[in-house]
């Protein structure tokens, strides 16, 4: 008679799970926030909008992942950093909506858990929560052993913020005339990976290998730079400054894209690309490939991670908000009146 067979030996171990919420709770408990105050381990997380101070919310909610840059971090080895872009892409989409990201859940999928590469990930996940102000209040570890491959794993989160009713953005008004300012990013951030690493793949490049455009670190680690964590400095010069009125998050689809998001159907932006030097990695990612400038402005970011809208007559004293919040403000355009495609690209990228 054949033996009893149990879920371990089908390749799902409930004890690696349990061991890994027991190492993940300090972590957790690092990201309370006024709001939320209970452990994980139940079957709902929970938040207290009173307990937050706020009085007349509108709820925010954002979901994303990483895309294929964790097949990077899986084949390079590196697992610190990939809970970071997880946060940022959710949150950065909350804050451009002038909302707080209030909380953070995550959902973990492999083929086979390894406690020690979980812990890792969610280690940068509550450093990007706590970076953020919001908590992680749950989330799901899932081993489905036949639909991932040995090795693999895909990551997914979602987050919740509100805004005061009434101080949503974007807010009416925006004219021609009206500033457009960047924001640099820290690289790729989450987005296009799947052309970047077509491109590697032909350089024949390991990831351990000196980076061409960072010698000083290697390939996969450089790549896997995490994406930037806007939110708390420009809460804090949406706070200091009437004058900022919308916000876009440049990320799957580039400036064409995402730009026009926040934009009414009467006005565009006129894209001074002489106004920034993208970072080095994209001109090696473009001279690689080659990948043509318009195709570049639509898949990556370009340097630029974020937009920020200002009114005119308030220009000044916006860009003076996002320096004392920390931020490097580039003025890269303004705002027109619509005569076809919702954003034109003046001047000549450099890579």
């Amino acid at each position: 008679m054949a033996d009893n067979l149990t879920y371990a030996a089908a390749g799902v171990d409930i004890d690696a799970g349990n061991a890994m919420v027991e190492a993940i709770k300090p972590l957790v408990r690092a990201t309370r926030r006024p709001g939320a105050e209970a452990e994980i381990g139940g079957f709902g997380g929970l938040f207290d909008l009173r307990a937050a101070g706020f009085r007349d919310p509108v709820l925010v909610a954002a979901n994303d992942g990483v895309g294929t840059k964790v097949k990077i971090a899986i084949e390079a080895g590196i697992f610190d950093t990939i809970g970071i872009d997880l946060v940022a892409m959710c949150v950065n989409d909350i804050v451009v909506q002038g909302a707080e990201p209030l909380f953070f859940l995550d959902y973990f999928a492999t083929a086979r858990l390894d406690p020690a590469q979980g812990v890792s990930i969610v280690k940068g996940i509550a450093a990007a929560c706590v970076e953020s102000g919001c908590a992680l209040i749950g989330g799901e570890t899932a081993e489905m052993p036949g639909l991932y491959a040995k090795g693999d794993f895909d990551l997914a989160g979602f987050a919740v913020g509100a805004a005061e009713r009434g101080t949503l953005l974007p807010k009416p008004g925006l004219a021609a005339g009206d500033i457009v300012f960047g924001l640099p990013s820290s690289g790729l951030h989450s987005n296009g990976f799947s052309l970047v690493r077509r491109i590697v793949a032909r350089t024949g490049l390991a990831w351990d290998a000196p980076a061409p455009f960072e010698p000083n670190r290697m390939l996969g680690e450089a790549l896997l730079t995490p994406t930037r964590l806007y939110v708390k400095p420009l809460l804090a010069a949406l706070k200091a400054s009437e004058a900022i009125c919308a916000l876009a998050h440049v990320t799957g689809g580039g400036f064409p894209d995402n730009l026009p998001r926040v934009l009414p159907d009467n006005l565009a932006v006129r894209l001074d690309l002489g106004a920034f030097a993208p970072p080095p990695v994209f001109g090696w990612l473009a001279a690689l490939g080659p990948v043509s400038p318009a195709e570049m402005l639509r898949t990556f970011n370009c340097g630029i991670g974020m937009v920020v809208f200002a009114r005119r007559e308030g220009a000044d004293e916006a860009a003076r908000a996002l320096r004392a919040a920390g931020l490097a403000p580039v003025e890269i355009g303004r705002l027109a009146a619509r005569d076809g495609a919702a954003v034109v690209m003046d001047g000549r990228l450099t890579l």
